[in-house]
């Protein structure tokens, strides 16, 4: 377990934070540019003193203001990937993966630097330098180089910011299979919804220097009161799925526990978790069974709860098997007479759900 329970002023700023982190697992630290994402993670690797607070790993404390503890950084044993990859420009690649190793006791080490060159795909550029590395292999080689230091506990600070969509996907599917093959704990810093919709077990959303909301992403994303700091345009809800079957229209079907879901074709193994971000704005509301539509996906469910949102619509949620949220216009709640408890038909275009509001795990293993 990661504990955190610091507090720190800059200036007109203050940060105060208090939360635990599994010991597995990514946990997306969310907010808007100013909330103190930065600032929180610099405390957790020992760049930043916080003024008061505790900081634990495994149970082992690293800060603590009543003790006067403060392990430095490179003692810590946290890796830390920065938004650029800064790495050693005299060094090879190969040279730069191992720097950090020696600051892990041998007794202590549990990678194996071969897995993780391959899973980041790093044997072809081992005797390079960085000078002539793309931006994405140069963070491949800063991602190797924080997890061959051992770390108990590895900081992403938005390390996708500078690349390129094509290259956002690549580096991600990486961070996927590290998080599923290595195990690792991973506070990853983003404010991209579509990041941690594919990413993130857990999230911490930040406000202003506070922690307004933690616990799993599958809960947070689905909580439209937090849309002020999330999005608005973005609510809605994430649902785990599996693959269960492909057609000749080009289509997947995922399964989950409302039915089935018909999202365009995703090259996956049958059984592939994946997690799908479907937005309020995108699901439509019928209060009888819909006949003759170009809409395919089509769930039975019940209104749980209504809350307005802004002065013209009104956000619905939906119990379908799973949490599902709508939002329509009030005049169309109105209309349809719509009250918590009625039964009504969700709708949903399959062409709504995009590669970007996909979460994909890793096929599952086959012994």
């Amino acid at each position: 377990m990661i504990e955190v329970d610091l507090h720190k002023r800059l200036g007109d700023f203050s940060l105060d934070a208090a939360f635990d982190i599994g010991r597995t697992g990514i946990t997306a630290l969310f907010g808007r540019s100013g909330a103190g994402k930065t600032t929180l993670v610099n405390m957790l690797a020992g760049l930043l003193r916080p003024d008061s607070g505790r900081l634990r790993i495994g149970g082992q404390t690293l800060f603590d203001s009543s003790k006067g503890v403060n392990i430095k950084p490179e003692r810590r044993r946290v890796g830390y990937v920065f938004q650029e990859g800064r790495l050693f420009p005299h060094l090879s690649v190969r040279a730069n993966l191992y720097y950090g190793r020696r600051f892990a006791p041998r007794g202590e080490r549990y990678v194996e630097p071969r897995q993780i060159i391959d899973l980041l795909g790093l044997g072809g550029l081992l005797a390079r330098r960085p000078a002539t590395l793309s931006v994405g292999e140069k963070q491949r080689v800063a991602i190797g180089r924080a997890l061959l230091s051992e770390p108990r506990l590895l900081l992403m600070d938005e390390p996708l910011a500078a690349l390129d969509a094509a290259r956002k996907s690549e580096i991600m599917r990486h961070i996927e299979r590290l998080r599923d093959e290595v195990g690792v704990p991973i506070v990853y810093v983003s404010h991209s919804l579509d990041e941690v919709a594919r990413l993130a077990d857990h999230m911490v959303v930040l406000a202003g220097g506070r922690v307004i909301a933690t616990g799993s992403a599958v809960d947070i994303m689905s909580r439209p009161d937090l849309s002020p700091h999330t999005g608005r345009h973005e609510a809605g809800a994430l649902i785990e799925t599996r693959v269960a079957g492909h057609d000749t229209f080009g289509l997947t079907a995922l399964d989950f526990p409302g039915g089935v879901l018909r999202v365009s074709g995703l090259d996956l193994p049958l059984g592939t978790a994946v997690r799908a971000r479907i937005r309020a704005r995108d699901v439509a509301i019928a209060t009888s069974v819909p006949h003759d539509l170009s809409i395919l996906n089509v769930f039975q469910g019940r209104i749980t709860e209504m809350i307005p949102s802004g002065a013209a619509a009104m956000d619905l949620q939906l119990d379908i098997g799973v949490k599902l949220w709508a939002r329509i216009t009030r005049r169309s709640a109105h209309e349809l007479g719509l009250a918590p408890g009625r039964e009504v038909y969700a709708l949903i275009k399959s062409v709504a759900i995009d590669r970007h509001s996909l979460g994909l795990a890793l096929p599952p293993r086959r012994d």
